[in-house]
């Protein structure tokens, strides 16, 4: 009995050891949801929430789409942006998502079934106790925290096929931008005033939508997930406040990363600092950022790309080439509107990236339906990267 056991045991370490070797694939796509024709048609302001439960219930083609896109694809971890959590239906928009959509298979794909999701409040929508723009008044979308018109516009998910550790998830929605040394604080450059009131700039956080550190079990090894959609650098005037903005949210990552310089953080139930030495991560979203093109601040993209601990899988289709033929860029553009924007940096520590791409069809291919226009599924493509555990 005893030999029994032990054989038993060796054989189930050897499993789990092949397993192990298996490539997990990390998946981010900004869904863009909020491009639905609720949101075209009505006051913003007005929405409920149920608006887009209604939506998946009646079978949207659009939200058909990015289903099918993410079954094509297949990812075992994967980031959603822009998929609304208003306060008036919570997480259910996500489940009704993940039950009606992800878990039927469209156009005769393999249905997909995440047995672990999170989502939590997100800074958009979420009102000021002060007025920002300065007409006098508090109210959508101008004085929030995050540009919305309602608190949980634009928001984020994740979705597993590994188990998320609940217990150490780690939120950052209420951190505040005036809490960052250095931060880059928005000045009117006519009068060298601060752009923000003092009232403002101390309640403002900085994070437009949030910042989540959300560890994944992977057999005996966690793996981070830092997850975040900083704002676009654009939509502002001279005083730069949204690319100030975008350049903090990613700085916010590269020190996070970076033990000796993340001792400022803190989250959102008052534990500071960030992650320890030798820990596994990807960061992961739409960063609304390149090092090399667009409006951003691009300081900020570069260093983190460039961190020593940080390997940039620089996942690429043809199909952006071909849309954009005379820009030696474009094999990486991962947006319709011609920039990467959206990113999966795994670390160095632990990980070999074993392949990565850009699910971006062909003109001349069946499945380009799919992303000829926003309205087919989203401006985005989803990107992903296989990366392989090298700690065994």
């Amino acid at each position: 009995m005893k030999l029994l056991i032990t054989i038993t045991g060796f054989l189930l370490l050897m499993s789990t050891h092949v397993q192990a070797k298996k490539p997990i694939r990390v998946a981010t796509f900004n869904v863009s949801m909020e491009a639905l024709n609720y949101i075209q048609q009505n006051d913003n302001s007005k929405v409920t929430g149920t608006e887009l439960l209604d939506a998946m219930k009646n079978e949207h083609q659009q939200i058909k789409n990015i289903a099918e896109i993410i079954q094509r694809v297949n990812p075992d971890i994967l980031l959603i942006n822009e998929i609304d959590n208003h306060r008036n239906v919570g997480r259910e928009a996500m489940l009704t998502f993940m039950d009606n959509f992800l878990s039927v298979g469209q156009n005769g794909q393999q249905p997909i079934h995440y047995s672990f999701s999170y989502q939590s409040p997100v800074n958009t929508g979420v009102l000021l106790p002060a007025d920002a723009n300065g007409d006098g008044k508090i109210t959508h979308p101008s004085d929030t925290h995050g540009f919305g018109y309602f608190p949980g516009q634009y928001s984020m998910a994740i979705m597993s096929r590994y188990p998320i550790d609940a217990q150490y998830i780690r939120t950052f929605q209420k951190f505040k931008w005036s809490d960052m040394p250095g931060a880059l604080k928005p000045v009117d450059p006519k009068t060298g005033e601060d752009y923000y009131s003092k009232e403002v700039w101390q309640a403002l956080r900085l994070s437009s939508k949030t910042h989540w550190d959300i560890p994944i079990r992977i057999y005996d090894t966690t793996l981070h997930v830092l997850a975040s959609h900083p704002t676009p650098p654009v939509f502002d005037g001279p005083e730069d406040r949204n690319g100030k903005r975008n350049h903090d949210e990613i700085r916010f990552w590269h020190d996070y990363i970076t033990p000796g310089k993340s001792d400022y953080i803190y989250d959102d139930n008052k534990k500071s600092g960030g992650l320890n030495k030798g820990d596994l991560f990807v960061i992961a979203g739409d960063l609304n950022a390149s090092p090399v093109e667009g409006d951003a601040i691009n300081s900020s993209i570069s260093a983190l790309i460039d961190h020593p601990n940080v390997q940039d899988p620089k996942p690429s289709s043809n199909a952006a080439s071909q849309h954009s033929p005379d820009n030696k860029h474009a094999a990486n553009h991962t947006a319709y509107w011609r920039m990467r924007a959206d990113y999966l940096l795994p670390s160095k520590h632990g990980f070999k990236v074993v392949d990565s791409g850009v699910f971006w069809p062909e003109i001349n291919d069946d499945n380009y339906r799919l992303i000829e226009s926003r309205k087919a599924s989203s401006d985005h493509r989803l990107v992903w990267v296989d990366i392989l555990l090298t700690d065994y």
